[in-house]
């Protein structure tokens, strides 16, 4: 017998009102079911907001003077994260896909964030002045304020890291949050909100509510009692959380679809960058990242020779469930995911591309059952072909070459994306032209993609708005109250 997973709403663990469920899968083995979760539907949202709006109204969480208190609940949470890593890893890795090695990495970094925002217990503070008006001497003074009932909706492609991104620096700021995880990966995200109440959240503050988001998801977007929406997901999707947030004036982060580019300089430790790029910037959770490497583009003296680097070190990946230690790989997601690969590599095979690694879904042996895909690298793609132009989701990566850097400029600026891009190169001319010219939120020179606590995460042009992570993380979930207080004549 499968696994039953219940929401968590009010503290308890909660069946669905109208007493469905649903079944999770692993896209590894589709026969098998890792769990039955509650379907919730709008009855179920309400009562989590009911629970929360009382938690905020009635509870010691959202004081201002109470930021350390609530920091030691972020670190006793971080440390039973901990303590449970290796469970949550596994759980991880069946529902979602992603091999053992990369989901003990999603929960270190878990781990990080809450410790980083509890970091901030005791410093959430405004500031004060004093200031002269004609003969008279006006205290002024700011305060930070949680601002209330917030939501968070996860996609299926981290949803461990990015329930840290909108859940610490909420939870820390005073706030209560409702959780709703894509349908695919609710699992674990229902074991870290029972562990928050257990690491001392006071009932309501923390609920997560599953079922489709035609309901759940549309109840929490439009409720007057929701007043921040912290979405991840693709910009299509994006555009439809703003339209129904505007009515409300709600405060909306958006962190949304990418196609971020890479450029090869002549320069470039070439062997750095190809391991970097296959291992960390491109295959890296099957190529279902949003910040993951999509375009590469080659300084034309070297690209002959690159490519063929690129193509071996593709080719020598192995593919397979992600709970093998050996693999290097795991399967996607889903079916949809798997199809809208293919079109991406049928659009440009079809345009006269050349496949040079991978190129086909697996099926036989030990793949019939599984959602998996070659890792492919594809050269000689038109500029008309959908690679180019839009947000592939899995593990696809096209090659092209240049003449220079404003070549590559020009292209990598070229789609209404601006998420991420990365450089290699050795030359600090090149690299400084590069952050210059370049249209997006993220740069990485001579790395992979990363994403640290400490560091703001968010993209420009149709990649969102809003920053998730640092300081301006923190910001997003705080109000400012601006005080003028007499104190008397000059």
């Amino acid at each position: 017998m499968a696994e039953v997973f219940r929401m968590i709403i009010n503290g308890r663990s909660a069946d669905a009102r109208s007493g469905e469920t649903f079944e999770v899968r692993n896209p590894a083995n589709v026969d098998e079911v890792v769990g039955v979760v509650a379907k919730g539907d709008r009855d179920d949202v309400r009562d989590a907001l009911r629970a929360a709006t009382t938690a905020l109204e009635s509870s010691w969480w959202p004081r201002i003077y109470e930021s350390r208190r609530r920091g030691k609940v972020l670190q006793r949470y971080a440390a039973l994260v901990e303590e449970h890593k290796d469970r949550l890893a596994r759980l991880l890795t069946r529902e979602q896909g992603k091999i053992y090695r990369e989901s003990v990495g999603e929960l270190d970094s878990l781990v990080s964030t809450f410790d980083y925002y509890a970091g901030y217990a005791g410093k959430i503070a405004g500031e004060v002045k004093y200031v002269r008006d004609g003969d008279s001497v006006i205290k002024v003074e700011t305060r930070k304020q949680p601002i209330g009932l917030c939501a968070a909706i996860l996609p299926f492609n981290f949803p461990v890291s990015l329930y840290a991104w909108k859940v610490a620096p909420a939870l820390i700021a005073g706030n209560a949050v409702l959780i709703k995880p894509a349908s695919t990966t609710p699992l674990t995200d229902i074991m870290l909100t029972s562990l928050l109440q257990e690491a001392g959240a006071p009932p309501g503050i923390a609920s997560i509510v599953t079922g489709p988001a035609s309901t759940v998801g549309d109840e929490i977007l439009r409720h007057p009692a929701v007043k921040r929406i912290a979405f991840t997901g693709s910009t299509e999707v994006g555009r439809l959380v703003a339209q129904a947030a505007s009515p409300a004036l709600k405060h909306v982060t958006l962190e949304l679809g990418g196609s971020d580019p890479t450029v090869v300089a002549t320069d470039a430790d070439l062997e750095m960058a190809t391991d970097t790029i296959v291992r960390f910037g491109r295959f890296r959770n099957a190529g279902q990242s949003c910040t993951s490497v999509k375009r590469v583009y080659v300084f034309a003296s070297i690209y002959e020779r690159f490519v063929d680097m690129l193509a071996k070190t593709t080719a020598a990946l192995r593919v397979g469930d992600g709970l093998v230690p050996e693999t290097d790989m795991g399967p996607l997601n889903n079916e949809q995911q798997r199809l809208d690969v293919e079109r991406f590599v049928a659009d440009a095979v079809t345009r006269k591309a050349t496949v040079v690694a991978g190129g086909r879904r697996l099926e036989e042996g030990p793949y019939a059952k599984g959602f998996f895909f070659q890792p492919t690298v594809i050269v000689d793609v038109p500029d008309d072909a959908a690679l180019w132009r839009d947000e592939c989701f899995g593990p696809v990566l096209p090659v092209m070459p240049v003449r220079d850097l404003e070549e590559a400029l020009e292209r990598a600026n070229s789609t209404p994306f601006g998420l991420g891009a990365g450089l290699w190169s050795s030359s600090d001319h090149t690299i400084e032209r590069f952050i210059e010219g370049i249209e997006s939120g993220i740069v990485w020179i001579n790395y992979k993609p990363l994403s640290i606590p400490e560091t703001p995460f968010g993209g420009v042009k149709d990649s969102g708005h809003g920053r998730e992570l640092g300081a301006e993380g923190l910001a997003e979930y705080l109000e400012t109250k601006s005080i003028r207080k007499y104190i008397g004549k000059a």
